[in-house]
């Protein structure tokens, strides 16, 4: 057996068992383009080295973009996208102050956790709209 033939049947191994070891679909197409040139090198002997590396780097981008472009856009959509944000999930949420904003500080409960907050000077009890965050820290404005 030719060793070309053989390095890019191993490559094409390696790179299927890394897809299983971390997946992600990244290496699989990596490995469908190293099967790829396998198969060509493997019926037609004698493609140079350098042809064969730059077969390797055209099918791997263009099996890539074909991922992206194609498989990807078509994952379904998650009816909750911030459900893994709570901060972004709780904007637009109207609840009662807590603790009055004094300096620019105050706290709401929202369920059961307390959220230090951000906003315009209000008592205690007052509704406010959560207009944003940053980080763990809400930003509000009166309701």
């Amino acid at each position: 057996m030719r060793w070309d033939v053989f390095a890019w049947a191993a490559l094409a191994l390696i790179l299927f068992a890394a897809e299983t070891l971390a997946p992600g679909a990244f290496m699989l197409w990596l490995g469908f383009a190293a099967t790829a040139v396998f198969l060509a090198v493997w019926v037609l002997p004698g493609i140079p080295l350098l042809a064969q590396v730059a077969a390797f780097v055209v099918l791997s981008f263009v099996s890539i973009q074909v991922y992206r472009r194609w498989f990807r856009g078509r994952e379904p959509q998650s009816d909750r996208p911030a459900l893994n944000r709570r901060t972004a999930a709780l904007v637009g949420q109207v609840v009662p102050l807590h603790t009055a904003i004094v300096n620019g500080r105050g706290r709401v409960q929202i369920a059961d956790a307390y959220w230090d907050v951000s906003g315009p000077e209000l008592p205690a009890g007052v509704p406010v709209r959560i207009v944003g965050a940053e980080g763990m820290h809400l930003l509000v404005e009166p309701a």
